[in-house]
């Protein structure tokens, strides 16, 4: 019975063929032709320069009128980052779903899903730790002024603090209990993308297991919810340089540029460790694919800019799986499950992020975090990185709850709000540089009884059925019926 019911299984995974999110890319790829990534340094280079002239640095206008008129102007920045938020969770909910339906096989699914998330909690530890060295070593907090930054804090609305995550081991087993879900549906409001992720991975699962009749109504569904959301998400790219513009106009008028100034040292160190990280990830792909810097910066470029523009990689995952597919030659049955799940739970750029500032911030109050307290943040960040929302400007609200584990107070994040723009678009791309690097890495772990090549062509077979049948999700009946 045992052996029938596997026979079963694999017979039904092997059946069900969703058509791919890369074929949704197309779009995404006509806006790095037309250079959005310019346009967005530009509306930076703007934004900054016309909120210096509003700001209290220069005294041209009244600080109400400018907090009234930088308001305004920010609205298509607010318009954006709200977009881009509404589609993100129903997006990666969709493209998991769908990804391990994808996969070759239940032996494939299983070695994958067990490696990669070790490595993502690796990788993710290790930003951390590379966050905190820097910050430890370069010292950030002793170039600027802390009392006039500190003035600034009653300029900028008060940030709810997050409740203390202590590490308290008795409460272990509830806290694992409370990773599933009991009202998805509350989860998805409340943004919690770890109880959505594990909710979407045992429905993909449970789909699977079912026989593929069963299965392809809810696969044909969430097809058509993947398109809704692309669709809106290009609404939301038409908005992206604006939206820069006016978010940094808003943010600098109210801080000024001495503020600003002295916030480069910070920056410094928040970019350097994000280019050590991107170096770790050309090692990692330099022994398992053997594939020099060059070459594989050349490959990725245009999924980075246009990560780097947009600070959502969930945003960019369509043209994330063709940038592994057609240029890293990863195996679609990988690149489709590992790349949906790295978009939400693989943030090491952001966690990146976390380490530095709050050792930033803790230099700023002039608070000792020693040994223990860096391991308390590594912690924290590692639990808070892995199932954040893959959204511009999250990596804010997760820095309030890492602070208030270190005793660190968390209206402190006012002081680095006005620099966050330009640091937020920079770990999306290495947060986005880490997901085709990691599905490279599962590509070569993995061994599957296929190679790419006839992945691929199996693949542009069953699309050319799609494109003469109107169907999304095939089956191995269906697809023989037409050949």
């Amino acid at each position: 019975m045992a052996l029938l019911n596997h026979a079963v299984l694999k017979t039904t995974v092997e059946a069900l063929h969703p058509r791919s999110l890369k074929y949704l890319s197309d779009s995404l790829q006509g806006l790095v032709r037309g250079r959005l990534w310019l346009q967005v340094l530009v509306g930076m280079v703007l934004g900054i320069a016309v909120g210096i002239l509003m700001g209290p640095s220069t005294g041209l206008i009244s600080p109400a009128t400018a907090t009234t008129a930088s308001d305004w102007i920010a609205l298509p920045g607010r318009l954006f980052l709200a977009l881009i938020q509404m589609m993100v969770i129903p997006l990666v909910f969709a493209s998991i779903i769908r990804g391990l339906a994808a996969t070759e096989d239940l032996e494939q699914l299983k070695k994958i899903g067990l490696r990669v998330v070790l490595y993502f909690i690796f990788t993710t530890a290790l930003a951390i730790v590379i966050g905190l060295t820097l910050a430890n070593l370069i010292q950030p907090g002793q170039y600027v002024d802390s009392q006039a930054l500190q003035a600034t804090l009653s300029a900028v609305p008060n940030l709810d603090q997050a409740p203390a995550q202590g590490a308290v081991f008795d409460q272990l087993p509830q806290k694992i209990v409370t990773l599933l879900p009991s009202n998805p549906l509350s989860s998805m409001v409340e943004s919690n993308m770890l109880q959505v992720v594990i909710f979407a991975m045992v429905i993909g699962v449970a789909l699977v297991m079912m026989s593929p009749v069963q299965a392809k109504p809810l696969l044909d569904l969430m097809g058509s919810l993947q398109e809704v959301c692309m669709t809106v998400v290009r609404w939301a790219m038409l908005l992206a340089p604006v939206a820069v513009f006016g978010l940094l106009v808003q943010l600098t008028a109210k801080l000024g540029l001495d503020a600003l100034l002295g916030m480069a040292v910070y920056v410094g160190t928040v970019l350097l460790g994000l280019l050590l990280m991107f170096g770790f990830y050309l090692l990692v792909i330099g022994l398992t694919a053997r594939m020099s810097p060059r070459t594989f910066i050349s490959s990725v470029k245009e999924v980075l800019l246009l990560a780097f523009s947009t600070s959502s990689s969930a945003a960019v995952m369509p043209l994330s799986i063709k940038t592994a597919e057609e240029k890293l030659g990863v195996r679609p049955s990988v690149s489709q499950f590992v790349i949906p799940l790295g978009a939400t739970i693989n943030m090491n750029g952001t966690a990146l992020y976390q380490g530095v500032a709050a050792m930033f911030l803790a230099q700023i109050f002039g608070i000792e975090v020693g040994l223990g307290g860096m391991a308390l943040i590594v912690i924290t960040a590692v639990g808070a990185s892995i199932g954040s929302p893959a959204t511009p400007g999250v990596g804010i609200v997760i820095l309030a709850m890492v602070l208030n584990t270190v005793g660190i107070p968390a209206a402190g994040i006012a002081l680095i709000m006005g620099v966050d723009r330009i640091l937020d678009m920079s770990r999306t791309a290495i947060n986005v540089s880490g997901d085709l690097v990691t599905a490279k890495l599962m590509d070569s772990w993995v061994g599957s009884r296929l190679s790419h090549q006839e992945e691929q062509l199996a693949e542009q077979r069953r699309e050319e059925i799609r494109q003469r049948t109107g169907e999304d999700v095939l089956t191995n009946g269906a697809a023989g019926a037409q050949n």
